[in-house]
């Protein structure tokens, strides 16, 4: 795998590739607007010039978006349902300005409406939010969940039945998150659990259709069904885990993104990535 983490594009949306330079990230994950508001402005010409030369000349090798956090396909009819599909298709123009390949996103809560109407909900959004943007080559990597609250992506089923439900599933794609792999019941800690739920997403999705990880601990048990992320090793997943995961080789050269705690100085984010690299074989 190749390692970085989640980068702020405050000052900037180059600013972002800086700091990860900065830290010697290999990979960037951005949100490409404000990820606690509905919509953004769009990115100034001259913003994207300077973009586009930071990136043309370090040595990145990839930078993909995560979607903001209010989207919720997933949720029944409402105005805050209308306003997440358009904040998403406006958050994959914006990628598509980037030349961003795909945005990491949580398939949505069913806020007690049932998994199956969840789904059908997410089909539905999905559907009309990639005929907006038929242009785009952005793809959506659907995130497996922790399964907090009415969350759906809990189970590896329910990432299949949006890909099996979708008009266009080529503008789909899987992004794995470690700790929510672990706190929705999936014990990864040894290599044989690990197989057992990449097997999982094999039989159902295909391993093709993963193009990224979340490389995070958990400070909850496992099955805790509670999203709450540690640095590697501080948690109940435990360093030596790491170890089996960032050495398969089916997943050589993919990104490997931390999204752990950090402070503005970025120091655990440089000692998370020298743990991760010092467990490379």
């Amino acid at each position: 795998m190749k390692f970085g983490a989640h980068m702020s594009t405050s000052g900037g949306v180059w600013r972002a590739l800086e700091r990860g330079l900065g830290i010697q990230c290999d990979v960037v994950q951005i949100f490409v607007k404000n990820n606690m508001q509905w919509f953004g402005k769009p990115y100034e010409p001259d913003a994207l010039a300077k973009y586009a030369n930071v990136l043309a000349g370090c040595s990145i090798s990839s930078v993909f978006g995560h979607s903001g956090y209010l989207i919720n396909l997933g949720a029944p009819d409402s105005e805050n349902r209308e306003k997440s599909l358009k904040s998403l298709i406006q958050e994959i123009g914006f990628a598509t300005d980037l030349g961003l390949p795909f945005l990491v996103m949580h398939p949505g809560a069913h806020l007690d409406s049932g998994e199956k109407a969840g789904v059908s909900q997410m089909i539905k959004g999905l559907n009309e939010a990639f005929r907006a943007t038929k242009g785009s080559p952005v793809r959506i990597a659907l995130e497996n969940t922790a399964g907090q609250g009415s969350c759906l992506g809990h189970e590896i089923r329910h990432l299949a039945e949006i890909f099996d439900g979708v008009d266009n599933p080529k503008r789909l794609a899987i992004c794995l998150d470690t700790a929510h792999f672990f706190e929705a019941g999936y014990d990864i800690r040894e290599p044989k659990g690990w197989d057992k739920a990449i097997g999982e997403v094999d039989d159902l999705i295909g391993i093709k259709q993963v193009v990224a990880f979340h490389l995070n601990d958990s400070k909850t048990d496992l099955g805790s069904r509670v999203d709450r992320h540690a640095g590697i090793g501080q948690g109940k997943i435990g360093r030596e885990a790491f170890r089996h995961i960032v050495n398969d080789k089916r997943f050589a050269g993919l990104p490997g993104c931390l999204e752990t705690p950090k402070s503005e100085d970025l120091h655990e984010d440089v000692e998370n990535l020298a743990i991760l690299r010092s467990l490379l074989a």
